[in-house]
């Protein structure tokens, strides 16, 4: 079979690196979650005090770009893929709720989305990769053979999201939580760069009545009849 690059995009919380991660280990290939990296130059540009009571200037942001290297490897423990930042594992630093609460702001910066697309590029050059973002179908994979757009009911994303913070043992209101996916989803879809958008060849998938095997299977079957097809 044939490798192929698998892109898919989506709201917050839609459960996208969930499904990518799964994808990736059914199929061999590469996972890459590119909204980590976004987290990643967050986490350092708070670590910095850049950003202050959710504000910041864009010049101090795009000044620290060079002094980030970001990395990917992979974890036979946990058989995911882990985030690391200038060398140190990061990846449960980055899904905490003030990194969340500044990403979308960070991401929408002109100089950090270019050398996050370029990394993006050069990792997925040889195919055989699954990328999950909000903007991986349009802009930095237009030509991918399979994107997926993914969605779910805002409350039921709600839910997933707050599960996910108190099994990390961080105590945020519910209501917080959805207040912080609308912003978010307000945030993505009206950027000037590169905003969250359905690619027009895009399949769409729905899961908010779905399990996660379901929705692998969905995607296997999508693979398989597009693989077929071409070879």
């Amino acid at each position: 079979m044939s490798k192929i690059t698998i892109a898919i995009d989506g709201y917050s919380s839609c459960g996208k690196s969930t499904l990518a991660k799964a994808l990736a280990s059914k199929l061999g290939y590469a996972y890459v979650d590119s909204g980590a990296m976004y987290r990643c130059v967050t986490l350092y540009a708070l670590r910095k005090g850049v950003i202050k009571d959710h504000s910041f200037q864009e010049s101090d942001i795009v000044r620290l770009l060079d002094e980030i290297h970001l990395t990917f490897q992979f974890n036979p423990n946990t058989k995911s893929s882990e985030t690391f930042l200038n060398g140190e594992n990061v990846e449960k630093e980055i899904r905490q709720m003030i990194v969340s609460e500044n990403v979308s702001k960070v991401s929408a910066i002109h100089d950090v989305r270019v050398k996050m697309i370029a990394i993006q590029r050069k990792l997925g050059k040889n195919k055989g990769i699954v990328m999950d973002g909000r903007d991986i179908g349009t802009n930095v994979f237009p030509f991918a053979e399979l994107k997926l757009f993914m969605t779910a009911d805002t409350d039921i994303r709600t839910q997933r999201r707050f599960d996910e913070l108190s099994s990390k043992g961080q105590h945020i209101s519910f209501n917080d939580v959805k207040s912080n996916l609308i912003y978010r989803d307000h945030e993505d879809t009206h950027r000037k760069e590169n905003p969250l958008t359905q690619a027009e060849d895009a399949i769409v998938l729905d899961n908010s009545e779905l399990t996660r095997e379901q929705q692998l299977e969905f995607v296997m079957k999508l693979i398989t009849d597009l693989t077929l097809s071409v070879n």
